[in-house]
């Protein structure tokens, strides 16, 4: 029935409420007092960890659970930052190989040391997690390692312990999706994980997939001297982006030797202990084999809710495993948010970033504002790959009455310069007003360009507008300036 607490349990109670208890929760008389949080994160991803710095910039206290050994989630380890440090080692390694002596620089003997490569990887990967750790100390936020599981609308369990959140935010990101009849065993058949950690450069790899993951980490290969077939089940490589970037991306990727083989279903994909066998029908439906040393699954991912004991607060899933939630990504539970790969929407770790923002903000009283139309995305390949807005597609579909002007990067002097000059920049943008409507670039530094269209998007300009803004000479965002003044009405200066 309880009982009478003594002076130590008294003390005990007082560093509780101050957060200097050494317990998470302690039984005193038959209660159990638990730390008390403003805020418990699950999940320590872009959209985790950044929604915890911008709760504990606001005066929340605040905790973030994390399962895995390191912070930083998908991203930092197995994604975005492993795979952008190869890409830049491996673009290095080829320029070294094809350009170098048109610029008049000798690298006879040139060697490529494979496993200096993956080191190097590993090391930013490192460097970047010891960051986060650094950022969780700064803001005084406390890292509780542990699968973090629902146990009521205000609690949660990380291990054996049990934590009390006035608010709970779900960032738990995805994992990898497979095929039933290609199922990764990590030694032939792999995901992009196995595939940023190889010890050997393989002679050759299939690809299934023409999307971001699989033509970031085919490219990868294909500079370094790997065979590399990707095999797309839709009739163009970035099926979900505007056409015009796949067919310009497809041929760049050609260039570099990798061979695309578009509208072909895999039927059967099987590894031995040296080498992995794929089936797949072509378009006309003639059965083609390929065998290779490994065989990348790069189908996609799918959103991770596993373990969160959602079930246990009435929070039920989509028809596709996300959690459902509303305008300020509120669950149907109103003081349980979710964000980033878990919700609907493109699974961009700088989405993730902008929603963690968003729901701590709310849940702090304020008025954010988000708008998903303006989120960009990139793909890391070289030339690089962004976008914003409307595809040429959609407003097709939507009835939209629209004008297109794009400018080649062949008619760049800067391009020209850095011999770069595959790809282009194409606006599009509202026929009767001359809103821009949608961005889309392959090219040099796109990636970094895109956030111009951002800007312009963001305050509602117009192609004129963009088009009378003086951009410097030369550089690659001249042909922002060039693409927005053919969109005007044919009126590019330089072609």
């Amino acid at each position: 029935m309880g009982g009478v607490a003594r002076n130590g349990d008294l003390k005990i109670f007082r560093a509780i409420g101050k957060g200097k208890a050494s317990r998470a929760d302690y039984l005193c008389g038959g209660i159990t007092i638990m730390k008390n949080y403003d805020l418990i994160v699950i999940g320590s991803g872009p959209g985790g960890y950044v929604a915890a710095i911008r709760a504990a910039q606001l005066g929340l206290k605040t905790a973030l659970v994390e399962k895995n050994a390191s912070l930083g989630g998908t991203c930092l380890n197995v994604g975005c930052i492993p795979s952008k440090a190869l890409l830049d080692s491996s673009e290095n390694f080829h320029k070294a190989q094809h350009q170098f002596a048109e610029h008049g620089i000798d690298v006879a003997n040139l060697q490529l040391d494979f496993p200096r490569m993956i080191a190097r990887k590993q090391e930013v990967v490192d460097q970047t997690v010891a960051g986060i750790d650094y950022l969780m100390g700064k803001n005084n936020i406390d890292v509780l390692k542990g699968t973090g599981a629902l146990v009521d609308a205000n609690t949660v369990s990380v291990g054996d312990e049990k934590y009390r959140g006035d608010k709970i935010l779900i960032a738990t990101g995805s994992v990898v999706s497979d095929l039933p009849f290609a199922k990764p065993d990590g030694k032939r058949i792999i995901t992009s994980t196995e595939a940023l950690s190889l010890t050997k450069l393989p002679k050759s790899m299939v690809v299934i997939g023409g999307g971001v993951i699989g033509l970031e980490l085919g490219s990868v290969y294909a500079r370094l001297g790997t065979e590399v077939h990707v095999i797309e089940y839709q009739d163009s490589i970035l099926p979900t982006m505007d056409r015009t970037l796949g067919k310009e991306l497809g041929r760049s990727l050609k260039k570099l030797g990798i061979k695309l083989h578009l509208r072909h279903a895999v039927k059967s994909v099987a590894g031995t202990g040296r080498s992995v066998t794929v089936i797949a029908d072509d378009k006309k439906g003639v059965e083609k084999t390929f065998k290779a040393d490994y065989c990348l699954v790069a189908v996609g991912r799918k959103a991770f809710t596993g373990g969160l004991g959602l079930e246990s607060v009435g929070v039920t899933l989509d028809e596709r495993g996300r959690i459902p939630v509303n305008a300020d990504l509120q669950t149907s539970v109103p003081n349980i948010y979710a964000i980033g790969d878990v919700v609907a929407g493109a699974m961009l770790a700088h989405k993730a970033e902008e929603e963690g923002v968003y729901a701590v903000e709310h849940m702090a009283g304020q008025k954010p504002h988000i708008d998903h139309n303006l989120i960009p995305g990139v793909v890391y390949t070289w030339p690089e790959v962004a976008a914003v807005g409307k595809t040429e597609e959609e407003l097709k579909a939507e009835g939209v009455n629209y004008r297109a002007g794009s400018f080649p990067f062949k008619a760049s002097g800067r391009a020209r310069v850095s011999m770069d000059t595959d790809g282009l920049i194409k606006i599009l943008v509202d026929a009767e007003t001359d809103e821009m409507l949608g961005v889309h670039m392959v090219g040099a530094r796109a990636a970094d360009m895109i956030h111009e269209a951002v800007v312009a998007m963001t305050y509602r300009a117009t192609a004129e507008d963009v088009s009378r803004m003086c951009h410097a000479h030369p550089t690659f965002s001249e042909a922002i300036k060039e693409a927005a003044l053919a969109a005007t009405g044919d009126r590019a200066l330089h072609i």
